[in-house]
Protein backbone atom coordinates (compact mmCIF):
# COMPACT_ATOMS: atom_id res chain seq x y z
CA UNK A 1 0.00 0.00 0.00
CA UNK A 2 3.02 2.25 0.35
CA UNK A 3 4.21 2.03 -2.94
CA UNK A 4 0.84 3.04 -4.32
CA UNK A 5 1.13 6.12 -2.27
CA UNK A 6 4.84 7.13 -3.18
CA UNK A 7 3.66 10.44 -5.04
CA UNK A 8 2.41 12.12 -1.71
CA UNK A 9 6.35 12.20 -1.09
CA UNK A 10 6.60 14.84 -4.03
CA UNK A 11 8.13 17.77 -2.91
CA UNK A 12 9.17 19.52 -5.69
CA UNK A 13 6.86 20.04 -8.99
CA UNK A 14 7.85 17.88 -11.69
CA UNK A 15 9.58 18.57 -15.04
CA UNK A 16 7.95 17.65 -18.28
CA UNK A 17 8.76 17.33 -21.93
CA UNK A 18 6.96 20.92 -22.05
CA UNK A 19 8.04 22.65 -18.64
CA UNK A 20 10.03 25.83 -19.27
CA UNK A 21 13.24 25.39 -18.30
CA UNK A 22 13.18 29.09 -17.04
CA UNK A 23 10.79 30.67 -15.20
CA UNK A 24 11.23 34.21 -16.00
CA UNK A 25 11.05 33.89 -19.96
CA UNK A 26 8.80 36.29 -21.88
CA UNK A 27 8.34 34.14 -24.85
CA UNK A 28 8.06 30.32 -23.96
CA UNK A 29 7.49 28.03 -26.12
CA UNK A 30 3.57 27.69 -27.71
CA UNK A 31 3.35 24.29 -26.15
CA UNK A 32 4.29 25.52 -22.95
CA UNK A 33 1.86 28.21 -22.90
CA UNK A 34 -0.89 26.19 -24.54
CA UNK A 35 -0.56 23.92 -21.40
CA UNK A 36 0.12 27.09 -19.15
CA UNK A 37 -3.58 28.42 -20.38
CA UNK A 38 -5.17 24.99 -20.47
CA UNK A 39 -4.20 24.74 -16.47
CA UNK A 40 -5.00 28.12 -15.56
CA UNK A 41 -8.46 27.94 -17.36
CA UNK A 42 -9.32 24.72 -15.53
CA UNK A 43 -8.27 26.40 -12.31
CA UNK A 44 -10.89 29.31 -12.82
CA UNK A 45 -13.26 26.48 -13.93
CA UNK A 46 -12.61 24.60 -11.05
CA UNK A 47 -13.08 27.85 -8.58
CA UNK A 48 -16.30 28.32 -10.08
CA UNK A 49 -17.70 24.91 -9.79
CA UNK A 50 -16.86 25.14 -6.16
CA UNK A 51 -18.61 28.62 -6.04
CA UNK A 52 -21.65 27.30 -7.96
CA UNK A 53 -21.89 24.45 -5.27
CA UNK A 54 -22.84 26.49 -2.77
CA UNK A 55 -21.23 24.32 -0.05
CA UNK A 56 -17.84 25.38 0.25
CA UNK A 57 -14.81 27.31 -1.41
CA UNK A 58 -11.01 27.82 -1.38
CA UNK A 59 -9.70 30.25 1.20
CA UNK A 60 -9.00 32.46 -1.92
CA UNK A 61 -12.20 32.22 -3.04
CA UNK A 62 -13.79 33.12 0.54
CA UNK A 63 -11.50 36.17 0.64
CA UNK A 64 -13.10 37.28 -2.90
CA UNK A 65 -16.78 36.39 -1.57
CA UNK A 66 -16.25 39.14 1.73
CA UNK A 67 -14.74 41.37 -0.76
CA UNK A 68 -18.03 41.43 -2.61
CA UNK A 69 -20.46 41.32 -0.58
CA UNK A 70 -18.45 45.31 1.10
CA UNK A 71 -17.56 46.40 -2.00
CA UNK A 72 -20.50 44.85 -4.46
CA UNK A 73 -18.06 43.90 -7.03
CA UNK A 74 -18.64 40.83 -9.00
CA UNK A 75 -16.48 37.70 -7.44
CA UNK A 76 -13.95 37.78 -10.77
CA UNK A 77 -13.44 41.41 -10.20
CA UNK A 78 -12.56 40.55 -6.39
CA UNK A 79 -10.27 37.79 -7.10
CA UNK A 80 -8.48 40.03 -9.91
CA UNK A 81 -8.11 43.21 -6.98
CA UNK A 82 -7.18 40.56 -4.55
CA UNK A 83 -4.24 39.14 -7.05
CA UNK A 84 -3.26 42.37 -7.76
CA UNK A 85 -2.76 43.34 -4.33
CA UNK A 86 -0.83 39.84 -3.11
CA UNK A 87 1.30 40.49 -6.36
CA UNK A 88 2.13 44.55 -4.77
CA UNK A 89 3.57 42.43 -1.57
CA UNK A 90 5.68 40.32 -3.23
CA UNK A 91 7.69 43.60 -3.63
CA UNK A 92 9.17 43.21 -0.19
CA UNK A 93 9.67 39.85 -0.37
CA UNK A 94 12.05 40.53 -3.85
CA UNK A 95 9.59 38.13 -5.37
CA UNK A 96 9.69 38.39 -9.51
CA UNK A 97 6.38 37.51 -11.27
CA UNK A 98 6.64 35.80 -14.62
CA UNK A 99 4.56 35.44 -17.40
CA UNK A 100 2.44 32.90 -15.76
CA UNK A 101 2.05 34.98 -12.61
CA UNK A 102 0.50 37.65 -14.71
CA UNK A 103 -1.76 35.38 -16.80
CA UNK A 104 -2.94 33.97 -13.68
CA UNK A 105 -4.52 36.90 -12.22
CA UNK A 106 -6.21 38.04 -15.97
CA UNK A 107 -7.37 34.42 -16.83
CA UNK A 108 -8.38 32.55 -13.31
CA UNK A 109 -10.57 35.71 -12.65
CA UNK A 110 -12.14 35.90 -16.34
CA UNK A 111 -13.22 32.80 -16.10
CA UNK A 112 -14.62 33.24 -12.76
CA UNK A 113 -16.48 36.25 -14.03
CA UNK A 114 -17.63 34.53 -16.89
CA UNK A 115 -18.66 30.99 -16.02
CA UNK A 116 -20.63 31.75 -13.27
CA UNK A 117 -23.32 32.89 -15.41
CA UNK A 118 -23.47 29.26 -17.25
CA UNK A 119 -23.37 27.29 -14.12
CA UNK A 120 -26.54 25.67 -12.80
CA UNK A 121 -26.86 25.99 -8.97
CA UNK A 122 -28.67 23.34 -7.09
CA UNK A 123 -30.53 23.34 -3.88
CA UNK A 124 -30.23 19.42 -3.94
CA UNK A 125 -27.40 18.24 -1.35
CA UNK A 126 -26.09 15.16 -3.13
CA UNK A 127 -25.93 17.16 -6.21
CA UNK A 128 -23.99 19.80 -4.71
CA UNK A 129 -21.74 17.93 -2.91
CA UNK A 130 -20.84 16.30 -6.35
CA UNK A 131 -20.29 19.30 -8.36
CA UNK A 132 -17.70 20.26 -4.66
CA UNK A 133 -15.92 17.22 -5.65
CA UNK A 134 -15.45 18.02 -9.26
CA UNK A 135 -14.47 21.56 -8.46
CA UNK A 136 -11.87 20.58 -6.30
CA UNK A 137 -10.98 17.90 -8.43
CA UNK A 138 -10.84 19.77 -11.76
CA UNK A 139 -9.17 22.48 -9.63
CA UNK A 140 -5.99 20.23 -8.56
CA UNK A 141 -5.66 19.01 -12.11
CA UNK A 142 -5.64 22.92 -13.23
CA UNK A 143 -3.29 23.76 -10.62
CA UNK A 144 -0.91 20.93 -11.21
CA UNK A 145 -1.07 21.61 -15.07
CA UNK A 146 0.06 25.59 -14.54
CA UNK A 147 2.37 24.87 -11.71
CA UNK A 148 4.38 22.12 -14.35
CA UNK A 149 4.37 24.72 -16.97
CA UNK A 150 6.60 26.18 -14.97
CA UNK A 151 6.30 29.94 -15.85
CA UNK A 152 5.82 31.27 -12.90
CA UNK A 153 4.12 31.08 -9.36
CA UNK A 154 0.32 32.86 -8.90
CA UNK A 155 -0.03 34.90 -6.31
CA UNK A 156 -1.69 32.08 -4.06
CA UNK A 157 1.62 30.15 -4.47
CA UNK A 158 4.46 32.84 -4.35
Amino acid sequence: MISKLSFLSIKTVPSLSWSSTKPLILWPKSTTLGYLILGLLLFGLGESILIAAGVGVSPWTVLAQGVTNLTNWSIGLSTFIISGCVLLLWIPLRQIPGIGTILNVIIISAVIEFSLYYLPTTENSLLQVLYALTGVLITGIGGGIYLTANLGTGPRDG
